[in-house]
């Protein structure tokens, strides 16, 4: 179907040794998904995988794309596809400005816009998440603290305007003002009917981005899945139903 990410009956491996089993999960267009679970649940491997990250083994199930199956495509041609990742740790790449990274980041994915066009929207879109000009001329990730990077993730999907984003842990390690400017810049991009899966630990990142559907992993499997209410239940009662 069009419009869609579908994850069809995925296992996975890494190293010989099974991690996910069986995953079945469809991401729309236009709607924000939370996955949820405690550590070492396959939250973050689920999300590597849906990116082609090579260490990981898909040994059975597909991965569909707007009814292109996307299960065995290189993490360049996924992203030049409309795929977006932020990394829970993003790395740091010396050398290269984020000015340069994010203008060649646009022409791989296609874009024609002007040197002064893209000067101007980097800059409007740093003002939003407010980051300080400087940033501009420094190089990627490189001394920034936890924070700083996660912005910077954000402000990537900003400028690059994926059709679906997964976002594995934006939320961590982040001060309570941080969150909010960053969970204001994700409202505004679900504006533009983008399909998100928020992969996080704690119902705080949710308090200000609401999602309409709620996926609970637990060893390897969606063990539970429900409406923002179930993230609440989450937050009070925290994972003692996965011991049930």
């Amino acid at each position: 179907m069009k419009n869609r990410l579908i994850i069809k009956d995925l296992f996975v491996t890494i190293e010989g040794m099974e991690i996910l089993h069986g995953i079945n999960m469809e991401i729309e267009k236009g709607k924000t998904y939370a996955l949820m679970g405690p550590n070492g649940s396959g939250k973050s491997t689920l999300a590597n995988v849906l990116m082609g990250h090579p260490k990981y083994k898909i040994t059975k199930g597909r991965i569909i794309l707007n009814n292109e199956d996307i299960t065995h495509m290189k993490p360049n041609e996924r992203a030049e596809r409309g795929i977006f990742l932020s990394f829970q740790q993003p790395p740091e790449i010396a050398g290269v400005t984020l000015s340069t990274f994010l203008r060649t980041c646009m022409n791989k994915c296609g874009s024609d816009i002007s040197v002064v066009d893209f000067h101007n929207l980097l800059k409007d879109k740093m003002n939003e998440l407010n980051i300080d000009p400087s940033f501009i001329r420094r190089s990627l990730n490189e001394g920034y603290s936890g924070g700083e990077k996660k912005k910077m993730e954000i402000l990537q999907m900003m400028i690059l305007n994926p059709a679906f984003s997964i976002l594995d842990e934006t939320d961590s390690g982040l001060d309570v003002d941080a969150l909010k400017i960053i969970a204001d810049g994700i409202n505004k991009l679900r504006k533009r009917d983008l399909g998100i899966l928020l992969i996080t630990h704690y119902n705080k990142m949710l308090e200000y981005i609401t999602p309409d559907i709620v996926h609970v992993m637990h060893k390897g499997r969606i063990v539970k899945t429900g409406k923002h209410e179930l993230a609440k239940e989450i937050e009070k009662d925290g994972y003692d139903f996965l011991k049930k």
